[in-house]
């Protein structure tokens, strides 16, 4: 078995903010990437596009369809602004309302994927109720992902909180749900735990996708592929030996300070897949 036959996808926050869809979507499928990793972050620019109209969201769908590229994920991280833990009701119940509309685009954009945020607080004070309204808050998010069959899988993230898969199971095993399981990061598993073999190997039932990123002691971003401490080949080796078939996805953020051509794009992210395939 080879991870070459993987599923490879792109971060949209790889490709430059100054293009538009289609060329997103263009860039992304001539580097050679089978799918691409939309983002709904804590902006206001990024939230709304959950309201977005139908003929919207048809548009985009037609977009893929035409290039023959697929949405398979969504990296919803905009619950960092409006957790589930949080202490201000009002908070929560945007959480929800947020958690509902993303399932509502998921449906319609055939995204089966979405990738929670594993913070019960970040811009405030962590305690025991800020974790039990978190879990309160999974529980209500895997319940309506149950009914609109989609898969929700909770990021391996930069924060200790849920850090490690072992932490991730934490959660996962309380709210018992076939649709809430893992989205491993291998650059912030990496800064967690001394053994992110063993941890792989413990979550290997429960994993539903992989982001690959490099990263340092305490940098998290944009380390570029080969000078973080992420040990690829012995990961890769583990994943092998454990027969993960499920997709990978590149998470790499463009520089938007700067104007880049097409084709600067698509060899930016094109060169850090194949550094990493090299590695498999």
């Amino acid at each position: 078995m080879s991870l070459q036959t993987n599923m490879i996808g792109i971060y949209e926050k790889a490709i430059p903010n100054q293009f538009d869809w289609e060329d997103k979507i263009l860039i992304a499928k001539r580097a050679g990437y089978q799918f691409i990793e939309i983002s709904i972050d804590e902006s206001d620019e990024r939230l709304s596009r959950l309201d977005w109209p139908q003929e919207k969201r048809l548009e985009l769908r037609n977009l893929l369809e035409q290039y023959d590229i697929k949405m398979i994920s969504m990296c919803l991280s905009g619950h960092r602004r409006f957790p589930f833990g949080s202490s201000d009701p009002k908070i929560v119940r945007k959480a929800k309302k947020i958690m509902s509309k993303a399932i509502d685009f998921a449906v319609d954009l055939g995204i089966n994927n979405i990738q929670l945020a594993g913070y019960d607080v970040y811009y405030e004070e962590s305690n025991q109720d800020t974790v039990l309204r978190f879990v309160e808050g999974l529980r209500y998010s895997a319940k309506l992902a149950e009914k609109n069959n989609i898969m929700l899988s909770i990021e391996i993230m930069d924060t200790p909180f849920i850090g490690t898969i072992t932490k991730g199971l934490h959660f996962v095993n309380q709210i018992q749900s076939p649709n809430l399981k893992l989205y491993p990061d291998l650059g912030n598993l990496t800064q967690w735990t001394d053994n992110p073999n063993k941890e792989l190997e413990l979550g290997i039932d429960q994993i539903v996708a992989i982001h690959l990123k490099d990263t340092r002691p305490n940098e998290f971003k944009c380390v570029p592929f080969g000078e973080g401490t992420v040990q690829f080949e012995s990961l890769f080796n583990t994943l092998k030996q454990l027969q993960y078939q499920q997709p990978f996805l590149i998470e790499m953020w463009a520089d938007n300070t700067k104007t880049y051509s097409k084709e600067e794009s698509i060899q930016e992210i094109k060169k850090a897949k194949s550094w990493l395939q090299n590695r498999m």
